[in-house]
């Protein structure tokens, strides 16, 4: 009974008259699921309704995690959110660690105030327990109530992650904060911004600080210039301590995402490598002491922690070789690079002159798109016109929070050129950002 009764609320909410303005969404078929809770008023709940979308990777027995994509402030950012589950690399992510894939979407309307929900003391922190909790007995996974969480935020997004992390240490197995970070000080600006107390149990905590040069490194006026003073103010409270804590400056970007997530991504790779623990249950294991690599605050170049000169409570911490060389190519260019080829498509099926097939994203370097060919000739390369203001273009597309373009792009091609009545042979090749081709 509590099944059906949690289907019947969930399916209810998400039919309710009350949804708009987050009434248009894809649709949460299985592996997705989906619940939504209107907004509350009662004292310390979420002022917002919320949707919660969660992918599971097909097959998997016992969930190890929950890696959680959290959009930004204002109406555009929240509605992106809608279709962070969806997103092909970060499952990619998800699957290859045995978690699912949560993307919350908050009906923040225009103008109001983002602290409602981006400090997860006003409602959204119980609120997101809430979900995973319903949505694993939605999914037959309960254990998502109990599972170690990673988190990615953007903006308002990045304050929540963080705040997620400083209060509940002991789930969070990393953070990554894109161009938001949570106060730990008063705020003379906003006084109505509570600051976040540091436990010490939360300096275990991986954390990357990311945020784009136009935001108040090399241009120190607009709308973002504060976020480079937040940043750096949060890195050396926490790196002073011990914190594991590091610094990703993106050399193009102002607060768009850029190309972020192909740092993110093998970043998050590695935190969940080292801390999950090998029986689902068991407390989050510590990162390795004697593989981290130490760069300086606006620096560009890394050492091995053994070989740095300099103080390291003032260095920016990284997990390991692999990860301070992928980082040494993003503050540079952001141009990480990738020797590895994506994933075979799967299961193409031929009717008529329509194909349809599967595939998954490369996990270092995404899915840019595919090659059809017919009898051992390239007919088409997909998308015809690939474009990304934001940074690499991506088969999905990317909105501005990171997160893929509605409607959802299918895997699906038309061949108008094919003989009427002809035999063909037909090969679908997938292509990742960096160039590299599947077999």
């Amino acid at each position: 009974m509590r099944f059906l009764s949690l289907f019947f609320v969930a399916l209810v909410a998400t039919t309710s008259a009350q949804r708009a303005p987050y009434d248009v969404f894809p649709v949460a078929e299985p592996p997705h699921y989906r619940v939504r809770y209107a907004a509350s008023a009662e004292p310390g709940g979420l002022a917002f309704a919320v949707n919660y979308t969660i992918w599971i990777p097909p097959g998997v027995g016992t969930l190890r995690g929950v890696i959680v994509h959290q959009h930004g402030c204002g109406e555009g950012s929240c509605k992106s959110g809608l279709t962070g589950a969806f997103d092909l690399h970060w499952q990619a992510l998800a699957k290859k660690h045995g978690c699912a894939l949560l993307s919350p979407a908050y009906e923040q309307p225009d103008g109001a105030d983002c602290q409602l929900w981006c400090d997860p003391r006003n409602g959204s922190g119980a609120a997101f327990q809430r979900g995973l909790a319903d949505l694993g007995a939605l999914s037959g996974h309960p254990e998502l109530a109990r599972v170690p969480w990673a988190l990615w935020g953007h903006s308002g997004g990045g304050h929540w992650a963080g705040g997620m992390a400083l209060l509940h240490p002991e789930r969070v197995a990393a953070a990554w904060l894109r161009s938001g970070v949570p106060f730990l000080e008063p705020n003379s600006e906003r006084p109505g911004i509570r600051p976040h107390p540091v436990p010490a149990a939360a300096l275990a905590v991986p954390l990357m600080c990311n945020l784009g040069t136009k935001e108040g490194v090399t241009v120190k006026d607009g709308r973002f210039a504060g976020v480079w003073p937040a940043n750096e103010s949060f890195f050396r409270a926490v790196r002073a301590r011990g914190g594991l804590v590091g610094v990703a400056i993106d050399p193009l970007t102002s607060h768009e995402c850029g190309n972020q997530r192909y740092l993110a991504i093998p970043w998050l790779d590695a935190c969940l490598a080292a801390r999950l623990p090998e029986k689902p249950g068991g407390p989050l294991l510590p990162m390795p002491a004697g593989e981290a690599w130490l760069a300086p605050l606006r620096g560009a170049e890394a050492r091995p922690a053994a070989q740095f000169v300099g103080d390291s409570r003032e260095a920016i911490w990284l997990p390991d070789a692999n990860l301070a060389r992928a980082w040494m190519h993003y503050v540079r260019d952001t141009v990480v690079p990738d020797a590895t080829p994506p994933p075979a498509p799967s299961g193409l099926r031929v009717s008529g002159n329509a194909l349809a097939w599967e595939a998954e994203a490369d996990i270092e370097s995404g899915l840019a798109g595919f090659v059809i060919e017919r009898d051992g000739r390239v007919i088409a390369e997909l998308p015809r016109q690939p474009k990304n203001p934001f940074g690499r273009p991506v088969f999905q597309g990317l909105q501005y929070s990171d997160t893929p373009v509605q409607p959802l792009v299918r895997m699906t091609f038309t061949d108008a050129t094919a003989t009427p009545g002809a035999s063909h042979t037909y090969r679908v090749i997938a292509v990742n950002t960096a160039g590299l081709r599947s077999p």
